[in-house]
């Protein structure tokens, strides 16, 4: 095996390792908590499924934002699973995963680890259009299976709409569709009491 397929072997045995962080959402059959990879696969489906509701598609490429999708996780072997609502974890992610990313993407040839940062750095900013886009959809996965099952996350955390709405401020600069989606889901938790 040359250098190269062994980087980039190693590096993909290392990310089975996302297997093993688990987060603070339910399933939505309620059976347990979901892991990290998990979580990534059903947001890059869901990028899938509601990328024909972009508003500006021609800022946009779906491929690019999967790649966001798939890797901006990743971190969470190292740094762990911060819980969006959670004030003080939230303090010192950025420096914390920034770290992660780091050390997880020298794994890679140096060409791969590169773009993979990039790309991460990129998907925590916000800023572009593919981040923004890749981004709503992330955060909107956790509210969909919060509102579609028991809610267990926020309730036990005391989760308010207030408190999702604050925190789901990329929202706000992405699709129009997923904007409407997230008030509807929200409206829906509140009548159901899984939001305060």
């Amino acid at each position: 095996m040359d250098n190269r397929l062994k980087q980039q072997i190693d590096f993909i045995l290392e990310a089975d390792k996302l297997k093993n962080v688990i987060r603070r959402n339910f399933l939505r059959d309620d059976s347990r908590r979901e892991n990290t990879a998990e979580h990534t696969w059903h947001s890059m489906l869901l990028a899938f499924l509601l990328y024909e509701y972009a508003d500006n598609k021609e800022e946009l490429d779906l491929l690019h934002i999967v790649k966001m999708i798939a890797i901006h996780d990743l971190v969470e072997i190292e740094a762990g699973d911060t819980f969006m609502f959670d004030t003080e974890g939230n303090k010192r992610k950025f420096e914390k995963e920034n770290q992660a990313a780091k050390k997880i993407f020298s794994l890679l040839p140096y060409d791969q680890g590169k773009e993979y940062y990039e790309l991460w750095l990129e998907f925590e900013k916000e800023e572009t259009p593919n981040a923004i886009f890749a981004a709503s959809i992330d955060k909107i996965m956790p509210v969909l299976l919060n509102t579609f099952s028991k809610g267990t996350s926020w309730v036990e955390s005391q989760i308010s709409a207030e408190q999702v709405y604050t925190t789901l401020t990329v929202i706000e600069k992405g699709p129009s569709k997923i904007k409407e989606l997230l008030v509807d889901l929200v409206t829906m938790a509140k009548g159901n009491g899984k939001l305060s």
